[in-house]
């Protein structure tokens, strides 16, 4: 790569008073509290040419979705249209990124590119090789942290390492915090540039060649986000959050993972939210207090996710505890395909994997029951489980669903203990105990009583006939026995740990 091929046609964006910097937006899709592109528009005095590039490695990689593609785009168009209001323009352009970004700048005369940071094993790579070529041929290049509160070494312990267990984590993150606090950057200005650099109309899925999906999307862009963020809070979702969290048939939740996931929300714009309610409130010890309190640590979970990727890469291939990676799982095909179309005879189960097909969404406390199912009760490969979820989540977020994963089946950091496994039909009692949640998506169940709306295998004849429902053509019975298959676990992963 020439330096002076870079810079041939300097005077292609005109009517600026110093030459531009580019923001390559990522899963930063918004103009508030947006640390790169406030930087740039600072550095370059609002002389900004914002950037997105179709990538498609990523398009098309082990773990792409439809879903979320489409949600992507959707964001895409919100986020020009903001730009607009100030006289800027989205450019969208679509190829090998380190390409992309040296025929900008030839094309702008640009003397800076800045980003936000991401952390995954190939954004490091693609980051660090970028990074190198753009220097190397005179052009300045800053990255920043924005998709967390603190990333690489900011939380480690005493010993210099990153922690590998939560508890002690957040407690070392909570103290970090109270140190230096946390404030959302304000939005920029931009200055509308003479002559803008072509851009590639945004594509459909289609014209991406991926496949329709089906699901219903959330409306997409920073003013959702964050009439999303101020309902939860106002309406009481986040002072009920303790008591409502786990309860699946409540929306008890806050429904923000889709935003946090492509940045169309800043995650310092949501701690900050809930400080300041936390603030608020006249007693440090009431029930909302504690639903604040317990919010956050959801963001503490999303940042030490993050860390245990950076610093652990091979999660993302195998177990993080090594001695794992020796599991026999069975791996049962016909066994995985029931568990994908929710046809396990588990109706808690069932209804979540009927959640997850139908909105690209699952409810936390379902996450944990359908992982630990596929894990401990089918024997199957959690891997298996984590990329299902990554090709129809709305919200798959690399680090986040690999940590779930593998908290879930005992394979990593922090994990759930192998030998403690979720009874499905229990965890259905204790957090939909009267089956709304189930009856929502297993309309075939809807006339069950409560009493055996999960275990409706235990139906005597006359009740299922008052159902209208048939165990075995119009719901199936239990794939397997929850307490032979949980001995079956146990021996399974106990092997695993003697290194047999």
């Amino acid at each position: 790569m020439e330096g002076t091929a870079l810079h041939t046609s300097r005077r292609t964006v005109k009517n600026i008073s110093m030459p531009p910097i580019i923001h390559w937006f990522r899963r930063d899709l918004r103009l508030g509290d947006n640390q790169a592109l406030a930087a740039a528009a600072h550095a370059a005095g609002g002389a900004v040419i914002p950037l997105f590039i179709l990538d498609d490695t990523l398009l098309r990689g082990r773990f792409a979705s439809p879903a979320r593609t489409d949600l992507l785009l959707a964001s895409l168009r919100a986020l020009d249209s903001e730009l607009r209001n100030q006289g800027s323009q989205l450019i969208v352009r679509r190829g090998r990124p380190g390409e992309e970004l040296r025929t900008l700048i030839a094309q702008s005369g640009a003397t800076a590119v800045y980003w936000n940071r991401d952390y995954t094993p190939y954004a490091i790579a693609r980051d660090s090789q970028i990074k190198a070529e753009l220097r190397a041929a005179g052009l300045e290049v800053r990255s920043f942290k924005d998709a967390v509160i603190f990333e690489l070494d900011e939380i480690l312990t005493q010993a210099g390492q990153p922690y590998t267990v939560f508890t002690p984590y957040a407690r070392r993150w909570r103290q970090r915090l109270a140190e230096i606090g946390s404030f959302p950057v304000a939005t920029p200005s931009l200055s509308p540039l003479g002559d803008w650099p072509a851009s590639l109309p945004l594509p459909t899925l289609a014209e991406l060649g991926l496949p329709s999906h089906g699901v219903p999307l959330p409306p997409a862009g920073e003013l959702a986000a964050l009439q999303r963020l101020r309902a939860f809070i106002n309406d009481t979702g986040l002072s009920r959050y303790a008591a409502q969290r786990d309860l699946m048939g409540v929306e008890g939740t806050s429904r923000l993972s889709p935003y946090l996931r492509l940045g169309m929300l800043g995650v310092r714009t949501v701690l900050r939210s809930a400080l300041d309610q936390l603030e608020a409130l006249s007693s440090p010890a009431s029930p909302a207090a504690e639903s604040i309190d317990r919010w956050i640590s959801e963001l503490i979970w999303r940042d030490f996710y993050t860390q245990i990727l950076y610093h652990f890469p091979h999660v993302l291939r195998g177990a993080f505890r090594p001695e794992f990676d020796t599991l026999a799982w069975e791996n049962d095909p016909g066994l995985f395909q029931a568990w994908q179309e929710g046809r396990t005879g588990y109706p808690i189960v069932d209804a979540a994997m009927r959640q997850l097909r139908q909105e690209g969404w699952m409810h936390n406390r379902a996450r944990m029951i359908v992982a630990s199912f596929l894990t401990k009760d089918l024997l199957v490969d959690w891997r298996w489980g984590e990329r299902h979820f990554m090709q129809l989540l709305i919200d798959g977020d690399p680090a986040s669903n690999n940590g779930g994963w593998q908290w879930a089946a005992g394979t990593g950091t922090d994990a759930q203990p192998y030998f403690r496994i979720f009874n499905p039909t229990s965890q259905g009692e204790k957090f939909d105990p009267t089956g709304s949640y189930v009856r929502r998506y297993l309309p075939e169940l809807a006339r069950v009583p409560d009493r055996f709306i999960h275990t409706p295998h235990l139906m005597p004849a006359a009740d299922q006939v008052r159902a209208a429902l048939r165990i075995g053509q119009d719901y199936p019975p239990p794939l397997v026995d929850h307490k032979q298959q949980r001995e079956r676990a146990l021996a399974l992963y106990g092997a695993a740990k003697k290194g047999r």
